[in-house]
């Protein structure tokens, strides 16, 4: 579960920082960027790829 939450996490927290400084240079603030990057399909985009990160991460113990 830790890897899966610093995976999504990080995700956030690109996508947050991506938005915040478009929206920033339209004249828009934080509330916009995280209004905008908080939605239902970046959550499921977030999900699907903190579990296929978890997969990989797995895969890679076992193998070494």
């Amino acid at each position: 579960m830790v890897e899966i939450g610093l995976i999504i996490f990080l995700l956030y927290s690109t996508l947050l920082m991506r938005e915040f400084t478009h929206a920033n240079d339209h004249g828009k603030g934080l509330a916009f960027a995280i209004q905008d990057v908080f939605t239902a399909a970046t959550f499921v985009i977030a999900v699907i790829s903190g579990l296929l990160g978890y997969l990989v991460i797995e895969y890679v113990r076992k193998r070494s």
